[in-house]
């Protein structure tokens, strides 16, 4: 069971530090303002047209709807990480440091290097990305997959061995499902664990930590 008075007791202490309280306080505001960004910069670049390539390895197969497999594993992965991460403050603010930084980078290489959707993408409906993109389905924030970089982003920040080889699987699991959706294209989910390990190397920089 979930120890929430332990949970308590080490975020009131950790809270006391004023440190943490000011980065703990930044970091919340610039994550908001970067997902708010990057929804309204999505909505916008729907309408834009960019380039399709044709996929070495999509083309071998034709895309199957596996999307409540997708979102089930992510948002059960969410909260796993999330409620494991709690006891852990200065990791919880490492994570969302990095997840900050990862949708910034997904920003700049989407608005860089615009594709368009694999011709036979089956839409993968996200009701988290729905909500703060306006409704709509999203199709053209490929370049680099933000699915796998979150679940890559766990198995970097947890500290419980086990989970951390679960997160592991997880992210290949997500980025095959996404795979044989043909949501992205192969490059996305290739790249997507070095833009993640990039961000995730640099916050630890930042915050002074190996």
């Amino acid at each position: 069971m979930i120890n929430l008075i332990e949970i308590r007791s080490i975020w009131r202490e950790k809270l006391l530090n004023r440190s943490f309280r000011y980065r703990f306080l930044v970091t919340v505001i610039v994550l908001v303002v970067v997902l708010l960004s990057l929804a309204r910069f999505l909505d916008y670049n729907e309408e834009l047209t960019g380039f399709a390539f044709n996929d070495p390895l999509l083309i071998l197969f034709s895309p199957v709807d596996v999307t409540w497999f997708t979102f089930g594993l992510i948002y059960i992965s969410i909260l796993v990480a999330l409620v494991s991460l709690s006891f852990y403050p200065e990791d919880l603010l490492i994570a969302l440091q990095s997840y900050s930084l990862i949708f910034f980078f997904r920003f700049c290489t989407i608005f860089f290097l615009p594709l368009d959707a694999p011709p036979t993408t089956i839409s993968l409906t996200d009701p988290f990305v729905e909500f703060f993109g306006g409704g709509e389905t999203l199709h053209r924030d490929l370049f680099f997959s933000g699915h796998v970089a979150t679940m890559f982003i766990f198995y970097l920040t947890s500290r419980n061995m086990i989970l951390k080889k679960i997160f592991l699987v997880n992210t290949f699991l997500i980025a095959a499902a996404i795979l044989i959706q043909h949501v992205h294209y192969t490059v996305d989910i290739i790249a997507a664990p070095f833009f993640t390990y990039t961000s995730y190397r640099m916050v630890l920089f930042v915050n002074n930590k190996k």
